[in-house]
């Protein structure tokens, strides 16, 4: 049977193919598309390329330049960091919201925290506010370097298997996940990015204006727990938390238009309350 959600973004890359650039001797994957508009950055998660957002991508081509990014298989978040910031710069990109999800909101955290006159702005989803401990948890207590790749993306098959029941409104996500679990993210990238997470620096300080920083969680985020949910909304204090009932941990693909809308209000191309409810808290 077909998985509606793969047969989507297979279309999308069929016309979108990522686009290999060296940075400082690393590969990374770029989509890039737009000629006009506000600029967007948008970073993956541990288990996405810049594939993965291809539902705000279709969207908001039109109105929006755009650059995703999937990340290489060396380097670390300072490292990282630094590319990403050159992108910008060689892209004529200054002045974008930065996206990240998960693994990329740590890192668009750390870029605009040591590259704030790049920047315009920051949407950090669906992460922590420091990975301190990380490095007792599963899979990042092991050793990364030499834990056979089977065993890592079991711990990862594990987890989305139990939504693959038809009644889970996340089965076609998870069978979207669990193709890149099985090998669309090749080995080295892999291990790269959870190498990343477990040996990431501390994050700096951020100097953006409160304004330009925006959170989005969602209440039913398997891997982010209430109280780094929190950690993030207080270290952060962002000028619109915008907050999904039932998102799970991947709101950009469970709930694709409502996020989409949510970029819009941000980017500055439509009004608060246009689609989600107006205060510093939104909740939809």
């Amino acid at each position: 049977m077909t998985n509606p959600l793969i047969a989507a973004r297979d279309r999308f890359t069929a016309l979108n193919p990522e686009r290999r650039i060296n940075i400082n001797s690393r590969d990374w994957g770029v989509i890039r598309v737009g000629d006009t508009g506000p600029a967007l950055v948008l970073i993956p998660g541990t288990l996405g390329r810049a594939d993965v957002f291809w539902q705000q991508i279709a969207a908001l081509r039109g109105t929006v330049r755009i650059l995703a990014v999937s990340y290489p298989s060396c380097g670390g978040i300072k490292e990282w960091a630094a590319d990403i910031a050159a992108m910008i710069k060689g892209e004529g990109m200054q002045g974008a919201v930065v996206l990240g999800s998960s693994l990329g909101g740590y890192l668009a955290q750390y870029i605009t925290g040591h590259y704030p006159g790049l920047v315009g702005g920051l949407v950090v989803a669906n992460t922590l506010a420091t990975t301190r401990g990380i490095d007792q948890m599963p899979p990042y207590k092991f050793d990364l370097e030499t834990i056979p790749i089977k065993d890592l993306r079991a711990g990862f098959e594990t987890g989305l298997k139990t939504w693959l029941d038809p009644s889970n409104p996340y089965a076609d996500l998870a069978g979207l996940l669990l193709a890149e679990v099985a090998g669309r993210i090749p080995e080295a990238e892999l291990r790269a990015r959870l190498q990343a997470l477990k040996h990431a620096p501390d994050l700096p300080g951020q100097t953006l204006e409160r304004a330009a920083i925006f959170t989005v969680q969602s209440d039913d985020d398997h891997l982010i727990t209430p109280s780094w949910r929190k950690a993030v909304r207080d270290a952060l204090n962002p000028a619109r938390a915008f907050r999904f009932r039932e998102a799970s941990h991947f709101a950009y693909v469970a709930r694709p238009d409502d996020y989409s809308a949510m970029l819009n209000e941000i980017l500055g191309l439509t009004q608060p309350g246009s689609h989600w409810p107006i205060g510093q808290e939104a909740v939809l």
